[in-house]
């Protein structure tokens, strides 16, 4: 099974479609998960509380005294706002969207997908197809500059992902590639809500994943600090929940970025969802870096913009 599969699923990865054609048992994070002791990042007051819904955690929020006066502790490398897009601007975002083709992915999911063309395993780059991005989009990158963290962020790649429960989508535990996607990892969710479980990251012994290897090139530029092996045993058999309600922007750096793994678990998507997800380059790949000769063509495409309705361009 490790070719794709019709679905688009390949390897350990499943959906409910080729579930049940193949009796493929998936892996079941959920309930593994749950073992754990369980944590939900409130983003009213940027800590973590125990529990497990992280409805019932923010709604704690509005509480006299706050959380039940339980002692929120320190997770950092997250910023959301809660109120990115206004009900219209959604609307508008998904009805263009949706006039795009979607192509099919793995887990149950559905993709577009505008960026330049990577290949992890041998970390070689190249512009390809890619010719910018849908204008009904740009005013999404142009408000990212109104976000302090977000001030020097340059988008590279822009992927629509859209979950829905009748596929069973969902997205395994994961760390984005670190060696051409940057530290800033920016979402903007749209249609529901939904959440992002992280789980700590240990790396197997003599194994490299998620080309993580490389940020040792660039770790003296990060925005966020990276926790010391003391402070990450302290987040040992935990899990956080991080909320990502509809119409709002979510940014992972430093330690959430890097130290652990994120997932959006099957059970968590009740209805469809569609989240645009951002990526910058490494610093190597910037202006300045020791790459910059191979990404130089892709920033000036990143320029344009187009209208979907006139330009048939490949995603």
């Amino acid at each position: 099974m490790d070719h794709p599969r019709p679905c688009g699923c390949k390897g350990r990865r499943t959906c409910l479609s080729c579930e049940a054609e193949f009796g493929i048992a998936p892996i079941d994070f959920y309930s593994t998960f749950q073992n754990n002791d369980s944590y939900v990042y409130c983003p009213r007051c940027s800590k973590i509380y125990p529990g497990w819904d992280w409805e019932k955690v923010l709604a704690e929020h509005s509480d006299t005294p706050q959380h039940g006066g339980v002692p929120g502790e320190d997770y950092p490398g997250v910023y959301i706002d809660l109120d990115f897009l206004t009900t219209t601007e959604e609307a508008e975002l998904l009805q263009g969207l949706d006039e795009l083709p979607w192509d099919v992915s793995q887990s149950g999911r559905r993709k577009q997908n505008f960026g330049p063309k990577t290949n992890f395993k041998k970390t070689r780059l190249r512009p390809a197809q890619f010719a910018g991005f849908p204008q009904l989009s740009e005013f999404v990158q142009r408000r990212f500059e109104q976000v302090p963290l977000l001030a020097t962020f340059q988008t590279i790649e822009q992927c629509s992902l859209e979950y829905c429960p009748e596929r069973g989508a969902s997205i395994d535990p994961h760390i984005d590639d670190c060696w051409i996607w940057g530290e800033r990892i920016v979402t903007v969710n749209l249609l529901s809500d939904s959440v992002l479980t992280m789980s700590p990251y240990r790396g197997e012994e003599g194994k490299t994943k998620y080309n993580l290897h490389f940020l040792e090139q660039y770790r003296e530029h990060l925005l966020g600090e990276l926790m010391d092996e003391e402070a990450l045993a302290g987040y040992e058999n935990r899990i956080v929940r991080i909320p990502m309600p509809r119409r709002s922007l979510l940014v992972l750096y430093g330690p959430p970025r890097y130290q652990w793994e994120h997932s959006v678990l099957r059970e968590d998507i009740k209805e469809r969802r569609v989240c645009l997800a951002y990526r910058e380059f490494t610093p190597m790949y910037l202006q300045g870096g020791s790459e910059f000769g191979q990404s130089e063509e892709i920033f000036e495409r990143a320029k344009q913009f187009w209208d979907h309705r006139t330009v048939k361009v490949e995603s």
